[in-house]
């Protein structure tokens, strides 16, 4: 490796280098069993004399920073003298009003629970990686000998065309690859709407309860957030604030209690938005896997011009694929894709062209129906058991990665951290709604099949210790 350290400072050179290696050693930068450069090498990188590299590698391994090994070299040894304390400096730098909050838990962990009911989290043994692999790296050979260009920020042809084929058949929606542009997911597809959509001081309507990233997203651009709330036919329209600018649904499959909006409330939010300049962001969050009845029609298919329609393949595939979509307004497709471009320039272009294919191939089709009826035996199972709760109430659901219970009395924040100390990883609904609605969440892409009894007995336990039923 190409070492640099800096020989600013007073003193001759021979302690300049001294210091500095010792300081690199000490904080960090050169870890134990790293192999220095040849007094040689480095003394002409360094612009120094031999002696002075050698002197310094002399005293640092008399003090046992290293150990010279005769014939191979000189490394960082594994015992260190004692380190030097990290030098402070006074930091004027604080973020805007909308970036002051810890960072949204995320899902990766090393150590997985062994109940694991998280949400948001497929299934990666049930993924057909191999054929993932091999469409991947056929993609990756086809283009190692292409030019080094940048690609269309719109997502590559291939996969704009094969989304626009897929959303037809899997969701009735007649659009073009013009329509689709491609995105990181659909939480930059968000963020790309609200960037081109809203400005500082706008209001943008969320569900409440809904999703954090979403809300989170929205106020650090500057939007003022107001959350509608949900009932049993989704939206609740009556109550959206007359000057939002922008209202953010979950229609399909609603994040987190899981209800379909109703075609009625479908109708009746594209009418609020045509009485006034208002846009509305459709994420069909989770509405690939249904267990039941077919899907109500898109929001996009009954409000064209109105309605901006985002969806993600990180559910249907896995997160680490980190590809999403958003079906644009032709009014509306330049200055996203500009928007696109100026925050993240274009996607992978290799796995954007794999996932073209995957999608064509009829692999990703294959993939969701094989899923699905695991899912929907998983979701069954969670169902039943928790309607068998005197302490719960079982929000209804035909589709997606999770399951809603409502809390009838009590602090579901409580039971969450006692099920935690017992091995089980839920979410609590609370965390979802502003008004701490109390309940649980759970999700059933990330827990082994053979424990999903085994773990709703160790919950159900749990609770009735905490609720006393």
């Amino acid at each position: 490796m190409d070492l640099v350290i800096s020989l600013d400072g007073a003193g001759e050179k021979t302690v300049r280098v001294y210091r500095a290696l010792r300081a690199a050693i000490e904080d960090g930068r050169l870890p134990t069993g790293q192999r220095l450069p040849a007094t040689r090498a480095f003394a002409t990188e360094l612009g120094v004399a031999r002696g002075s590299v050698a002197a310094a590698y002399e005293r640092l391994v008399a003090e046992g920073y290293l150990t010279a090994r005769v014939g191979r070299g000189t490394f960082v040894a594994p015992v260190r003298t004692g380190s030097a304390p990290r030098r402070t400096v006074d930091d004027p730098l604080r973020p805007r009003a909308g970036w002051d909050l810890l960072p949204l838990p995320v899902s990766a962990d090393d150590t997985k629970p062994r109940y694991d009911f998280r949400t948001g989290i497929p299934d990666a043994e049930l993924f057909p990686f191999d054929t993932w692999r091999r469409l991947v790296a056929a993609e990756v050979r086809l283009r190692a000998n292409s030019p080094g260009t940048y690609a269309d920020p719109a997502g590559h042809p291939a996969l704009r065309a094969a989304i626009a084929r897929y959303l037809g058949v899997s969701r009735s929606i007649r659009v073009t690859a013009d329509d689709v542009l491609v995105t990181n997911g659909t939480q930059q597809a968000l963020d790309i709407i609200a960037r081109v959509l809203v400005k500082a001081g706008d209001v943008v309507a969320v569900e409440e309860p809904g999703y954090p990233p979403a809300r989170r997203l929205f106020g650090s651009l500057g939007a003022r957030v107001v959350g509608v709330p949900v009932d049993a036919e989704g939206l609740v329209v009556a109550s959206l604030p007359g000057n939002a600018r922008l209202v953010y649904t979950t229609p399909s499959h609603q994040f987190p209690l899981g209800r379909p909006m109703s075609l009625a409330r479908r109708h009746a939010l594209l009418d609020w938005a045509r009485r006034r300049p208002a846009a509305i962001v459709e994420d069909d969050y989770d509405s690939e896997f249904r267990f039941s009845a077919r899907p109500l029609e898109p929001l996009y298919g009954l409000g064209p011009g109105r309605v901006l329609y985002a969806g993600t393949f990180s559910k249907s595939m896995l997160p680490t694929v980190r590809t999403g979509f958003v079906l644009t307004p032709p009014s509306l497709r330049p200055a996203l894709v500009a928007a696109r471009q100026v925050t993240d320039g274009f996607g992978q272009a290799a796995v954007q062209a794999a996932l073209a294919r995957f999608i064509d191939d009829g692999e990703l089709a294959r993939h969701v129906r094989r899923a699905t009826r695991s899912y929907a035996s998983r979701h069954a199972a969670i169902v039943s058991f928790l309607s068998s709760l005197p302490s719960l109430d079982v929000v209804p659901s035909s589709a997606g990665l999770h399951v809603t219970a409502l809390l009838r009395s009590g602090s579901s924040g409580r039971v969450v951290a006692a099920a935690a100390s017992r091995g089980i990883a839920l979410d609590d609904l609370a965390g979802y709604s502003a008004d701490g609605m109390a309940g649980f969440v759970f999700g059933l892409g990330a827990v082994d099949p053979a424990l999903i009894e085994e773990g709703l007995g160790v919950f159900a336990s749990v609770l009735r210790q905490a609720v006393g039923s």
